[in-house]
């Protein structure tokens, strides 16, 4: 036999033996999310400096979710998504 087809031969026992079975019952999933309160020592900060509570607040919320929109490579996505968080903050502070 050739080297060639010997090769051929071990190739073809190599994708017999490769096989991936997911049972229904096997699959598991999870996701991760962070919540907690605002850091009361920073919101005291920024008050003493005569930042409003509300003003104070949005700030802490919006340096949070900056630090995970700084992420997102995307420039035009990243931009589209601060955009949402200003106009959220905004509307439920």
């Amino acid at each position: 036999m050739r080297d060639r087809d010997q090769l051929g031969l071990l190739r073809q026992q190599l994708i017999k033996r490769l096989r991936l079975e997911i049972y229904a019952d096997d699959v598991k999933c999870s996701h991760g999310a962070t919540a907690g309160q605002i850091d009361e020592s920073a919101l005291f900060y920024l008050r003493s400096r005569g930042i409003p509570e509300v003003t104070a607040r949005e700030l802490l919320i919006e340096a949070f979710l900056g630090e995970a929109l700084d992420e997102i490579s995307n420039e035009s996505v990243r931009d589209l998504l601060r955009g949402k968080v200003g106009h959220w903050l905004a509307r439920d502070i």
